[in-house]
């Protein structure tokens, strides 16, 4: 008997930590644990910001500066003031004057060569550019707006694009552009030039490393900015720029979130940002994630200690040392960050991993240890769980239950006709979208959108039906996906679809073979292309929606399905992170770009976080020379910059035929 127990908790342990350590590296690798990363990112900042050394003045045209100037909020500031700023600043010897404020077109000419007089008069001054879509025919991409000649040769020609990169809930991580330098200067990049910085010229991903504002510069507004002691901006880094009209995030033009806002509820205006990147860059403090090889080594083994600790715990000592890690786990993570320019996405430790570790360990200590059933209790009555969502019911298909994937907005089932024939079956619920309506209707428009054009072309999933847009749900019927094993019609609770996330999973080092991308990508670049020539733009294209039917892989998943965009149209930022382009989706080069990701992941088995990374062993084969080729093709479809992207997707396909 002693030996079967040992047998058993040897086994239920192995499991434990093989439970453990797959859930965070398939956090780590999806985009499922792009959130952990980011509030793990923004925590680091809670205890270990540093502080800026350097005298530093941000002068900000807030609230009070607009009604003191009697200035309007979204027009342009009156050029005479910053005039007489610029020669304050001038006069006392400010080291380094960065203003963000466009000057790109001429206004009061009296006014215009006082500024560009002043601005003459600076040690060191930086202007602000801006950036624009080009418009041209058959060209997607942007372009840096210059400000006027007379001001620009007055400021030696230093400029930098001011623009920040925040993510789709309004937070700013990463320093734009990602990775940079780019193709033409930032603004915190051409100041921290200006300052003699060292930078180096290879584009790599950097994250802004935050300061405690409190003690690092001063916040001081427009209104009180003449007003200073005479010698008060010697030898200081001057910051001017515009501040939002209220402390809670409400989405203004030049307002965003950091990772204070967690914990202040209070945005920041897009200049200290900016300041914040001139002194990562000046310094040479930016973050940068220790790199792939390191990270999964480390989850690897924080999962295999964890999976196994935890299932030698018993009660309260579980909850105990489960508390005492995370608190180590973030005192680390914080230690790291402020002692080095590296950060580690900890909570998928303490927040993935951790839980799961003690939550195996319960249940190996219930599975060694079985409890006693209660007693029922005389004249209880069953408590009825509450329905959350409709009983879905299709006419002419019986569902099978349970349904076989679900995601964010609803679930699939498979369906069987009276003629035996097999279909999915997709719901979308309104209460999945929350209070907003819009994101719901877009989901039903682009699912109408694309039921037409589905069954025109082989690249499509085929959408046969689309049920009336009901307050609660709708649903739609589809061609169903070929089976990951074979034989679930005998058993159909155990269909699962072949997509390229879980075909990639079940290969060797969760990559395809060459020969095999290839094949796919000329398939997706033909269904992409005949898309694009119906005046429609996929805008969610990932390997999790590209389905494998009658063996050949098919787009699937349209809720964001549009039309094309206009050269000038804005729209909203939507789709997958990772997948996602550097600018605004909805074009035929942003949907290009979601491909080249989808080929650098199916082809290198690597999240979409890592490119353009490749692993070692890509390397070591027979084929590199063509693996070195694809890689070619994915970096060009993936470049930051529109314009040199492929111009389309019949481009692409002759390049991967070529392969």
């Amino acid at each position: 008997m002693g030996m079967a127990v040992k047998t058993k908790r040897l086994l239920a342990t192995a499991l434990s930590a093989a439970v453990v350590v797959g859930l965070g590296i398939w956090l780590w690798w999806s985009a499922l644990g792009d959130s952990l990363e980011g509030v793990s990112y923004d925590y680091l900042f809670r205890l270990g910001a540093r502080s800026v050394t350097n005298q530093v003045t941000l002068i900000l045209m807030d609230n009070g500066a607009f009604s003191e100037f009697h200035q309007t909020r979204g027009e342009p500031w009156d050029r005479a003031l910053h005039a007489q700023l610029l020669n304050r600043l001038a006069d006392d010897g400010a080291a380094l004057v960065v203003l963000d404020a466009f000057f790109g077109r001429e206004r009061e000419p009296v006014a215009d060569a006082a500024l560009t007089a002043a601005i003459a008069r600076q040690k060191r001054m930086v202007l602000m550019g801006s950036q624009t879509r080009l418009e041209l025919p058959g060209v997607e991409g942007m372009r840096p707006v210059l400000p006027l000649d007379g001001m620009l040769a007055a400021a030696r020609t230093n400029w930098g694009v001011a623009w920040l990169n925040p993510d789709n809930a309004g937070f700013v991580r990463e320093h734009w552009p990602f990775p940079s330098p780019g193709a033409y200067p930032s603004l915190p990049w051409a100041a921290a030039q200006v300052m003699g910085a060292n930078l180096s010229p290879t584009p790599q991903p950097r994250w802004l490393r935050y300061y405690d504002t409190s003690r690092s510069w001063t916040r001081l507004s427009y209104q009180y900015a003449l007003s200073q002691p005479p010698g008060y901006y010697k030898d200081r880094i001057v910051f001017v720029g515009l501040w939002p009209s209220t402390p809670m995030p409400n989405g203004e033009d030049d307002e965003f979130c950091t990772p204070f806002t967690r914990w202040t509820k209070e945005s920041s205006g897009g200049v200290e940002i900016l300041l914040t990147e001139f002194f990562n860059l000046w310094r040479g403090e930016s973050l940068e994630r220790p790199g792939a090889p390191v990270e999964a080594g480390v989850l690897i083994l924080a999962g295999l200690v964890l999976g196994t600790g935890f299932c030698r715990l018993r009660g309260p000592w579980s909850l105990v040392t489960g508390a005492g890690i995370f608190l180590g786990l973030f005192l680390a993570a914080v230690l790291l960050t402020t002692y080095t320019n590296y950060w580690f996405p900890w909570l998928l430790i303490a927040g993935a991993q951790l839980p799961a570790a003690m939550a195996g360990g319960w249940a190996v200590q219930r599975w060694l240890v079985p409890a006693p059933a209660a007693a029922p209790v005389k004249g209880a009555v069953p408590v009825k769980t509450a329905v959350l969502e409709p009983v879905l019911t299709v006419p002419g298909l019986t569902l099978i239950h349970p349904p076989f994937g679900q995601g964010a907005y609803g679930k699939v089932w498979l369906g069987r006709t009276p003629a035996g024939e097999w279909r999915a079956v997709k719901a979308v619920y309104r209460a999945r979208f929350g209070e907003a309506a819009e994101p719901y209707d877009r989901e039903y428009s682009g699912v109408k959108k694309f039921q037409p054009l589905s069954g025109k072309h082989p690249g499509f999933l085929r959408v046969e039906q689309v049920s009336e847009k009901r307050a609660d749900y709708f649903y739609y019927v589809m061609e169903l996906g070929d089976a990951l094993d074979p034989g679930w019609e005998a058993q159909p609770t155990a269909y699962k679809p072949q997509d390229l996330t879980s075909v990639c999973a079940r290969q060797p080092n969760g990559r395809l073979p060459l020969a095999t991308v290839r094949e796919m990508g000329i398939a997706l670049c033909e269904a992409l292309a005949f898309l694009h020539d119906a005046g429609m733009t996929h805008r969610d294209i990932k390997p999790s929606n590209i389905i494998l039917a009658g063996g050949r892989p098919k787009l699937a998943d349209v809720g964001l399905l549009t039309d094309l965009r206009e050269e000038t149209q804005e729209r909203s930022i939507v789709g997958t992170p990772g997948f996602m382009p550097p600018e605004q989706p909805g074009t035929v080069r942003a949907d290009l770009y979601a491909l080249g990701m989808v080929l650098y992941v199916i082809a290198t088995g690597q999240s979409p976080m890592k490119f353009p990374d490749l692993p070692t062993l890509l390397m070591e084969g027979e084929d590199t020379g063509d693996q070195l080729q694809l890689n070619q093709i994915v970096l060009k479809a993936c470049q930051p910059n529109p314009l040199h992207r492929y111009a389309d997707m019949r481009e692409l396909a002759e390049e991967l035929k070529r392969l």
